[in-house]
């Protein structure tokens, strides 16, 4: 049995998949439900989408989209990109999702995760961070990596955890589709400093550093975009997954 979780983390853009560089240069992938198929052939346990351009365009997630999506998963499904309020996150658990990945409203309005949490259970809720250096220290970002906040990564998670969220999602902007490796200093700072799950993405280039971001960071899971949907050299699209076996593998001491 497999402990540590794998997953993808998959960008919507409309109703396409995009892959991005540094959260900029938005590639084209393909449809959404094509992709879910694939990773239902492949046996993925779990699958998390995030729409990309919902907070910029100030609008609510896709809804029919995401309802589309959800009846075609044989996995868990996690959704975030524009929730603001409570409703938000209620219409999306009624389309099917199991947990929503709340980010840019976190920082505006921490207390929207405290009352999501008791109505929905903390196991629900799930506060996604996005991440950059600046010069020697680490800031959170929000509005999809475009704006800086005043948090330092650890801070912020402590408070996040103290608020009602059930897992963090860190996601290094820095590090986003270069498949150069996770960035593990940052992943063990914020691991070390919160007891819920934390969720590693950004960076992943090859199935060892999968390994790296649980064993070396000390992430509960490491998800990953550009190691699953592009295949050699020139990024050729090809949605893929390692076998279990190749994951059971990876980790045995």
């Amino acid at each position: 049995m497999l402990q540590s979780r794998i997953f993808p983390c998959l960008l919507l853009q409309g109703e396409g998949l995009v892959k991005t560089v540094r959260f900029k240069d938005p590639t084209y992938i393909g449809d959404p439900i094509n992709a879910v198929r694939i990773f239902n052939l492949k046996q993925v346990d779990e699958l998390l989408f995030l729409d990309i351009t919902a907070t910029e365009e100030k609008r609510p997630m896709n809804i029919a989209l995401i309802k589309k999506i959800s009846e075609e998963c044989s996995m868990p499904l996690t959704v975030g990109g524009g929730i603001k309020t409570v409703e938000d996150i209620r219409a999306l658990l009624n389309a099917g999702v199991e947990k929503v990945s709340i980010n840019t409203q976190a920082v505006l309005n921490p207390g929207l995760i405290t009352e999501a949490s008791q109505i929905f259970g903390r196991q629900a809720i799930v506060v996604s961070m996005d991440v950059k250096k600046e010069k020697k220290d680490y800031r959170v970002y929000t509005h999809g990596g475009r704006k800086s906040t005043s948090w330092d990564p650890i801070s912020y998670a402590v408070s996040m955890e103290k608020a009602g969220a059930g897992e963090i999602f860190l996601n290094s902007i820095d590090c986003d589709g270069t498949m150069q490796g996770y960035d593990l200093k940052l992943i063990k700072k914020v691991t070390e400093a919160v007891t819920i799950p934390v969720i590693a993405c950004g960076g992943c280039g090859k199935i060892e550093d999968l390994r790296s971001a649980i064993v070396d960071g000390g992430a509960s899971a490491a998800t990953a975009g550009s190691f699953f949907v592009f295949h050699g050299p020139r990024r050729a699209v090809l949605i893929s997954f390692p076998s279990r076996a190749e994951l059971e593998t990876l980790f045995k001491e």
